[in-house]
C-alpha cells in the first residue's frame, strides 16, 4: 500500500427489516424480504484517515424505528479509529442516517457539497416529503460548524487527498456525493445513496425517496466510468457488501469488511 492507496472499511452499525416493494420505484413482484443495512465507512493507510458519514445515534433510531447493532463509535474502536483524532470526515448528504453524531468529532473537518447544504436549508425543506430524511438538529448542527470554519464545501468534483475524490452526483438529493477511492486492487466507488443496493445500479432501477430520477440514472453511468469494474461499486445500504468481501479482523465478522480486498 503507497501513499496514494488506501485501506476502506465498511462498517455496520443499524439495520431495517423491509420487503422489496418498498425498496423500489414501481414496487418490486418478487415481495421478498430486502432489509437495508446502515453503514459508516473508513479510508487509510500510513498518511491519513478519513471517515465517510457519521450515521445516527440511539435518539434517531427510536424515532425512525430502526435497530442499532453497533453504535458507529463502538465500530471505529473496533478498527482502531478514536471518533475524537478524525480530522476529516466526508459527508456524502445531510440525510439523517449518515450525518447524525456529529459531536463525536471534535477536531473534524467535514467536507459536503455546496448543493447539499443549500437543498438541506432551502426552500425545498418546506415540503414535508423532501425534509424527511433530514433531522433539523443535524443540520443546525452543521450550519453551526459552518461559523466555527469547519466545513469545506466543494462543488462537483473535487480531489480531497491524492487518490480521494469527490463527485456529486445528484438524483436522491441535490447534493448527493460519492467517494471514488485508489485501493490496491483499482478504483473503488463507495456510491452512498446513488445507488442504496446492488439491484439499483446493476437493474437502472430506482429508490423511492429521490428528488430527480433522471440524475439518478445519470448518475448510474458516471459511477460505473469511475469505478475500475462493476466488482469496485459499493452500494450504500445493501447487506450483500458484508457477505462479498472479508471481515476486518476476527472480532468484526459480520458487521466490518475490508472492500479494498478481493
Amino acid at each position: 500500500m503507497t501513499s496514494e492507496t488506501y485501506e476502506v472499511l465498511a462498517i455496520k452499525y443499524a439495520s431495517l427489516m423491509r420487503r422489496s416493494p418498498g425498496n423500489f420505484i414501481g414496487g418490486d413482484e418478487h415481495d421478498v424480504e430486502m432489509p437495508l443495512d446502515y453503514y459508516v465507512w473508513v479510508i487509510r493507510n500510513a498518511e491519513r484517515t478519513v471517515l465517510v458519514d457519521t450515521g445516527f445515534g440511539a435518539e434517531s433510531a427510536a424515532k425512525r424505528g430502526r435497530t442499532i447493532v453497533h453504535p458507529v463509535a463502538e465500530g471505529l474502536a473496533a478498527v482502531g479509529v478514536v471518533p475524537e483524532s478524525v480530522e476529516n470526515v466526508v459527508i456524502t448528504h445531510m440525510h439523517y442516517d449518515h450525518a447524525g453524531n456529529l459531536a463525536l468529532f471534535p477536531r473534524a473537518r467535514y467536507h459536503l457539497q455546496e448543493r447539499e447544504m443549500q437543498f438541506a436549508t432551502g426552500p425545498c425543506m418546506c415540503h414535508d416529503v423532501l425534509r424527511h430524511g433530514y433531522e433539523v438538529d443535524d443540520v443546525v448542527r452543521m450550519v453551526r460548524n459552518v461559523y466555527e470554519d469547519r466545513v469545506q464545501f466543494h462543488d462537483g468534483v473535487s480531489e480531497l487527498a491524492p487518490g480521494i475524490e469527490l463527485h456529486r452526483i445528484g438524483g436522491h438529493t441535490r447534493g448527493l456525493q460519492s467517494v471514488r477511492v485508489r485501493t490496491r486492487r483499482g478504483w473503488l466507488v463507495l456510491a452512498s445513496d446513488a445507488s442504496h443496493f446492488y439491484a439499483h445500479i446493476e437493474q437502472d432501477r430506482v429508490f423511492p425517496i429521490v428528488v430527480d430520477v433522471h440524475d439518478t440514472l445519470r448518475g448510474y453511468r458516471t459511477i460505473r466510468r469511475l469505478a475500475t469494474s462493476p466488482e469496485h461499486i459499493i452500494p450504500g445500504h445493501d447487506p450483500l457488501v458484508l457477505a462479498r468481501y472479508p471481515a476486518a479482523n476476527e472480532g468484526t465478522k459480520g458487521w466490518i469488511v475490508r472492500v479494498d480486498a478481493e
